[in-house]
């Protein structure tokens, strides 16, 4: 499968913890999906806010989290996308069904 990483994201919005990277990719949410974000890498945890139809999220790294069906299979990688902001790796289309960045540390 391949990967769409199309964008880049400056250092400027990177989280302090992950600025050892350059750029960080972005990647498409499922089609027409306003996607929740929690504060942790579950469904237990709160959501912070919502992303839009046809949102682009960097990942600056994934974790194990909540098993979660969605557009793009069923998965339990949570992707960290900002500072406490984790979004189910199951509707953000990344072309892989595993890892694609760092695990969080």
């Amino acid at each position: 499968m391949s990967v769409d990483r199309t964008e880049e994201v400056s250092t400027a919005t990177v989280p302090e913890a992950l600025t050892a990277q350059a750029t960080v990719s972005t990647y498409p949410v499922a089609p027409g999906v306003r996607l929740n974000v929690r504060s942790g890498p579950g469904t237990g945890y709160g959501i912070v806010r919502l992303l839009p139809e046809g949102a682009r999220v960097p990942i600056f790294c994934q974790t194990p989290g909540t098993k979660v069906s969605g557009p793009y299979g069923t998965s339990n990688i949570w992707d960290n996308i900002d500072n406490g902001e984790y979004v189910s790796d199951a509707y953000v289309h990344t072309g892989s069904d595993g890892y694609v960045a760092d695990r969080c540390s």
